[in-house]
């Protein structure tokens, strides 16, 4: 059915929770698992009493982030090979990450998106936009939310 399910995490405990779903789920069909972690885009520089303050040069923070990407994608590598699924590893640093969860689908060529709902209800998820709502929203794949 599926040959290749993407998981976007974020290393949140809901998020793991969605790669358990997708192992078990690349494991039952078969499929390999591409793995995505989305960074925020490098910060705007501060300025204050007339000074610019960066705290990080745009290589530090690009290291930075992959350092993370590679903390957070080895766990979900570490339980795809002990359920003996083939795993891909992607990041990316974004403003947009549910264009980035997109943007890696197509770049995998993946055929299905695994991501966990962070469950915001009321005012909180109008005001704070959901991300996996967006990825429901514009993403031609199927897309399984995990609660």
């Amino acid at each position: 059915m599926y040959r290749n399910i993407l998981v976007a995490t974020d290393g949140s405990k809901l998020s793991l929770k969605a790669v358990t779903h997708a192992i078990d789920l690349a494991k039952v069909l078969g499929s390999r698992l591409t793995g995505f972690f989305a960074s925020p885009s490098y910060p705007l520089p501060v300025y204050a009493d007339g000074v610019v303050f960066t705290p990080l040069s745009r290589r530090e923070y690009a290291a930075q982030c992959k350092e993370e990407a590679d903390r957070i994608l080895g766990a979900v590598a570490t339980k795809a090979k002990a359920a003996g699924v083939e795993f891909t590893a992607a990041s990316a640093i974004s403003a947009s990450p549910w264009e980035a969860i997109l943007a890696a689908a197509r770049k995998h060529k993946c055929d299905a998106i695994v991501m966990a709902s962070h469950g915001r209800r009321g005012v909180s998820a109008l005001v704070l936009g959901s991300e996996t709502n967006k990825v429901l929203t514009h993403s031609k794949l199927p897309v399984l939310v995990v609660r």
